[in-house]
């Protein structure tokens, strides 16, 4: 994977797979895309990747288990200058809590939140699964600070790209497995356990697998 790799984009100019229904086509967007033991790029080792595109042009997806080390939503919010150094007390709970994700090394300096389908922006929210959705624009960030954002929610700065064919050759390379997404993998708490947790969900004991395992 290189940090070059761009989001996939329809003639629309929305993310290729996203909303399209491509499940049944073998691609992977709406799924969970697990690193091998093996990953020997620091930047993705045991990482959790939801995938929000997968198609003939790409894939896009974004970090889960990855925390943005010293950076907080609510110190954010006022860099961003959403809010005032002073309201960040009294911001609502979700808002306070929400977690801030490094989602990859494309485009860094933006930002990606996905959220749970109980909130909507018109032009701006791609829905990727009956569940989950991803917009990228500063209106949510103002709803989630107002208490009128989504119910779950992470904020990922940046995001993994990959070229046409690239995820599938990596894929065969035994670089990734996969499997089905749910929001409590995607939005839990506990970060440093969405690794283990996701082999689980497909029956691996990471301490058993071995080079030679193929994808899931």
């Amino acid at each position: 994977m290189t940090p070059e790799g761009k989001a996939p984009k329809t003639a629309r100019g929305k993310v290729a797979g996203v909303g399209d229904n491509s499940s049944g086509s073998g691609y992977l967007d709406g799924q969970i895309l697990i690193a091998m033991p093996v990953m020997s790029d620091p930047r993705f080792e045991r990482s959790v990747i939801y995938m929000c595109a997968h198609s003939a042009e790409g894939a896009m997806g974004i970090i889960v288990n990855r925390p943005a080390g010293s950076i907080d939503f609510p110190g954010l919010l006022v860099q961003l200058d959403i809010i005032q150094k002073a309201d960040q007390i009294k911001l609502p709970e979700n808002a306070e809590t929400m977690k801030v994700m490094k989602g990859g090394p494309v485009d860094t300096g933006r930002g990606f939140v996905l959220h749970s389908s109980d909130f909507y922006i018109q032009d701006a929210t791609l829905n990727i699964d009956a569940e989950i959705c991803l917009t990228a624009t500063v209106d949510i960030l103002k709803a989630i600070a107002k208490g009128s954002g989504p119910k779950h929610a992470i904020l990922a700065l940046g995001y993994a790209g990959w070229a046409p064919g690239q995820l599938e050759s990596e894929i065969q390379h035994n670089g990734w497995l996969h499997c089905d997404a749910d929001p409590e993998l995607i939005f839990g708490d506990d970060v440093e356990d969405k690794y283990d947790r996701a082999l689980r969900k497909i029956g691996i004991d990471v301490g058993m697998l071995s080079n030679e395992a193929g994808h899931a």
